[in-house]
């Protein structure tokens, strides 16, 4: 088994849920008291969002490199970031190290072709849908991709911030996002990824007519295929 190095902090919640669902999944695979070779290392949540409010994006960048370098000289064989929007700085993650990071718009495009499809969804915080880094990442895997209109991104936003980061799943926020899938299928979207972790909290697939790709259920399912290779 390989050993898989977490870039997590962003937010805890969202570190907590890989590394549940990474050690979930070896022992689903292995059986018996397996459990996942793993090494996190946790950034402050207000320091790099502080600094991407800021546009610092250098300083963020450097913050994630020094945890990536930490990880490779701790054994791990390959990276996860353990969020969507901070894979703004991946590119230069990877570049600063000798190991694999697997990128989570790779692995979600990959899952989407499979299921057919060339048009799709996204949701996730302002940052993610309103720049491109993200976005364009998964087109240039063929998609067309989809994301709500700008005058919901503050709602958004907030549902994440404001609860799910702190554990507070509401009806009424559920709600809120499954209109926001239906307007994204009739702009032609074929399926829904949802780009942060703590929106997998909130929405299921029962809750929408569209396809679900639940971005961080899909990386650490080619996490532990890589892993366990």
């Amino acid at each position: 088994m390989q050993t898989i190095g977490l870039i997590g902090g962003m937010s805890w919640e969202s570190s907590a849920a890989y590394y549940e669902a990474l050690n979930v999944g070896v022992e689903k695979r292995l059986g018996g008291l397996s459990s996942a070779r793993t090494i996190m290392w946790s950034v402050d949540f207000a320091e790099v969002t502080a600094l991407q409010e800021q546009e610092r994006w250098d300083d963020v960048a450097a913050i994630l490199v020094a945890a990536a370098q930490g990880l490779e000289r701790a054994g791990a064989d390959f990276l996860l970031l353990c969020t969507t929007t901070f894979h703004r700085v991946a590119d230069q993650v990877e570049a600063a190290v000798a190991i694999p990071v697997l990128h989570l718009a790779d692995v979600v495009a990959e899952a989407v072709k499979a299921q057919g499809l060339d048009s799709v969804g996204f949701i996730g915080t302002t940052f993610a849908m309103s720049r491109s880094f993200f976005t364009d990442r998964l087109a240039s895997h063929g998609l067309t991709v989809h994301v709500p209109d700008e005058r919901h991104h503050a709602a958004i936003n907030r549902v994440i911030y404001d609860e799910l980061v702190h554990g507070k799943v509401l009806d009424a926020s559920r709600r809120t996002v499954v209109g926001l899938i239906e307007e994204l299928w009739d702009a032609g979207a074929g399926g829904l990824i949802l780009g942060c972790t703590e929106l997998e909290l909130l929405v299921h697939q029962a809750d929408s007519e569209l396809p679900v790709f639940p971005g961080t259920t899909l990386h650490v399912a080619a996490a532990l295929d890589r892993a366990l290779d």
